[in-house]
């Protein structure tokens, strides 16, 4: 299996969440972390397209929605497919995500912007359109797993704890930019990208690893609460964290998200830090949403 190099951690304490940016973030707290090893990039499509011949995975996003779960959607629109961004003619209102989302049937992993097209040129870029389910079966077969948000968000702090970036306190130092997110106007105009790009394509973090920030969001191991509960929270605190998954269908749980992605611009999504955080069902899958995976130190080669 061509998997990614796994890069081993020592673990320690670090600075994890932020109080001055969304509510979500909040409250920073000290978390410890025990050492463990992470992929050095995102899982590629190449990579993925192995896991699939070795095993005839179908995705989520290649299977029709279940009747008895989305009763209320028409049968005609039960077809497999995913949600694709598409840029707009000109400005639009930026609290209406449906300018730039919309659902195409047949878009999957290979057809990552609907049935016409396919993954030419892209063998090294992130893999996308990944349910929750489709990136916990890859790093199964890979006898690896997801890491946690905890882990995540150490590993792409790269050393630098309390820095706003993966890279230090400057979004672009000396005019540099240092991962794949939106450069130009969003979401219509983008002089940069305007989708994913290969790994690696920006510089490595204190722990060479790349891609932490931008590029495509990345699944964690960890249901979603709107604050973090820090270790030791009261057992209130705690309850609220279960009354939050309490009645929810299982493929609509919340999962935490983290990295933002090719999307986020200044203007508009600002979660391009190692602080920042997303919730996505567990049955979601878009064209910015990618894995990697987590391991023990024992098993780094070398």
């Amino acid at each position: 299996m061509a998997l990614t190099d796994l890069v081993g951690l020592p673990g320690g304490t670090f600075r994890m969440g932020s109080n001055v940016h969304y509510p979500e973030e909040a409250p920073q707290h000290e978390r410890r972390i025990a050492a463990f090893a992470i992929e050095r990039h995102p899982v590629t499509n190449a990579q993925f397209a192995e896991f699939v011949a070795a095993t005839g995975y179908a995705t989520t996003a290649e299977r029709p929605l279940d009747p008895d779960e989305f009763e209320d959607v028409p049968e005609a629109e039960r077809a497999p497919g995913s949600l694709v961004f598409t840029p707009t003619d000109g400005p639009v209102d930026l609290r209406d995500w449906r300018q730039w989302w919309r659902w195409v049937p047949g878009a999957d992993w290979r057809h990552p912007f609907g049935p016409d097209s396919d993954l030419e040129g892209r063998a090294d870029h992130p893999v996308v359109h990944v349910a929750y389910a489709d990136a916990a079966a890859y790093a199964e077969w890979a006898g690896r797993r997801l890491p946690t948000e905890a882990e995540w968000e150490y590993a792409a702090r790269g050393g630098l704890d309390g820095a706003e970036f993966a890279w230090g306190d400057e979004r672009m130092p000396d005019g540099a930019v240092m991962a794949n997110t939106w450069q130009g106007d969003f979401p219509y105009r983008s002089t940069g990208w305007g989708g994913t790009s290969p790994v690696g394509s920006y510089p490595a973090n204190g722990f060479g690893l790349v891609d932490v920030i931008g590029n495509v969001w990345e699944w964690t191991s960890d249901a979603f609460t709107p604050r973090h509960v820090p270790p030791g929270a009261t057992s209130v605190d705690r309850g609220r964290r279960t009354d939050l998954l309490a009645g929810v269908a299982p493929s609509r749980a919340l999962h935490v998200t983290k990295g933002g992605s090719h999307l986020c611009a200044p203007e508009y999504c600002r979660r391009y830090r190692p602080a920042a955080r997303s919730s996505q069902a567990e049955d979601s899958s878009t064209t910015n949403l990618g894995f990697r995976c987590a391991g023990d130190v024992a098993s780094v080669a070398g």
